[in-house]
């Protein structure tokens, strides 16, 4: 015990940037199970998508949906998104909607700000496109 006290009086800025980094650590985990949003593999996305044909939105720039989407994804403007506009999917409120990006950052946000627009049901895919792609599933280019 007396080590460590002298090495956490030694190194100050050392101790300071992990106990820093295990708060960050705690918090994003505790954060993402109380979280509102769901995220979906890519097994639960393709069942979602099968079983109650869950309409898939797809948050990237247009240069890389033309690269390749998932069959059936439909691209909504990146101006819509930062206005939180979702008025072209106000029928689509009821329905399971799973918000796709590159690797699922950014569709968190987007899917964050359809709930607070009153989507009942909005998910993510987990690891985003990035995921879809490292299991062999089917795009569309």
């Amino acid at each position: 015990m007396d080590q460590m006290v002298e090495f956490v009086t030694n190194h100050y800025i050392l101790s300071g940037i992990f106990v820093a980094l295990v708060v960050a650590i705690i918090y994003t985990t505790v954060a993402s199970q109380l979280s509102s949003l769901k995220e979906l593999s890519t097994h639960e996305a393709t069942l979602l998508i099968n079983k109650e044909d869950a309409y898939i939105l797809d948050v990237r720039p247009a240069a890389d949906f033309k690269k390749g989407h998932i069959l059936g994804a439909q691209q909504i403007k990146a101006e819509l998104i930062t206005k939180a506009d979702f008025s072209s999917l106000e029928k689509l409120k009821s329905k399971p909607i799973i918000v796709v990006c590159a690797m699922g950052m950014t569709a968190k946000r987007t899917a964050s700000q359809m709930v607070k627009a009153g989507f009942e049901n909005v998910s993510v895919l987990k690891g985003g496109m990035n995921a879809w792609q490292a299991a062999s599933l089917p795009i569309n280019k």
